[in-house]
């Protein structure tokens, strides 16, 4: 689809990726951008329309979709990560990951399916992760709920074909956002992720692997999880 014209919401907007991808979205031409957050006073992002936004809150979605009924472009960007494991984590942790990731994405497709079927189908964008495919030690629950998302985000794309939508799922390493600023690894542009989604949505891909660490682990899968994980071959 084009982005010139379109009308476009973006989850998250007040930092990070999502910031980058509500500039952009302006840069490109859409012809209106709703810029959301939970905080909305922090959106700092010239020429767009602010709205106050929780996606794990089914009314706060409901009100956003009354208010946003001309939308042709949802970019589901909003996350959380408590840095929970599964085993010994906090469970209310557990279930703050998988409430955003998983229900909070999921409560925004379902109010927005048909606002976007009534515009002719128009996109949908779903910030994953390379966490979609892998575990990793201190942040399962946050990559549990990406692999959770990664799967909602193939299904709702099977399920909206019909009605013309496009379903894009972005994935990366890490960003240089707030959420890994305490983190010494190396991270990508936030600004480089938005903008390889948006030319992927441009260009109608289905899939977008932003940086090498999402391609790599994407081309791990069909190996033995072992050597991945690096933990040896049982002896026979």
């Amino acid at each position: 689809m084009d982005i010139a014209g379109s009308t476009a919401l973006v989850t998250g907007a007040n930092r990070g990726i999502g910031r980058h991808f509500a500039q952009q979205l302006v840069q490109r031409g859409a012809a209106k951008v709703y810029a959301t957050a939970r905080r909305p006073h922090l959106v700092d992002v010239p020429g767009v329309e602010v709205l106050a936004l929780d996606i794990t809150d089914p009314d706060s979605v409901a009100a956003a979709a009354a208010v946003a009924d001309d939308v042709t472009l949802l970019v589901n960007n909003a996350g959380s990560i408590t840095f929970s494991n599964l085993v010994t984590g906090d469970l209310a942790a557990v279930r703050l990951d998988v409430e955003t990731h998983f229900f909070g994405t999921l409560h925004m497709v379902r109010a927005f399916a048909p606002v976007l079927a009534a515009g002719g189908g128009g996109a949908i964008v779903n910030v994953l992760s390379a966490l979609s495919w892998f575990a990793y030690d201190g942040v399962n629950a946050y990559a549990a709920a990406k692999a959770a998302e990664w799967s909602l985000t193939n299904g709702v794309r099977l399920e909206l074909a019909g009605q013309g939508t496009l379903v894009t799922g972005v994935h990366l390493g890490s960003a240089d956002t707030d959420m890994v600023a305490a983190f010494d690894i190396d991270k990508i542009d936030p600004a480089d992720v938005a903008r390889a989604a948006l030319d992927g949505v441009e260009a109608g891909a289905i899939e977008v692997l932003v940086d090498d660490a999402a391609r790599e682990v994407k081309a791990s899968l069909a190996g033995d999880p072992a050597a991945f994980y690096g933990l040896g071959v049982p002896a026979a």
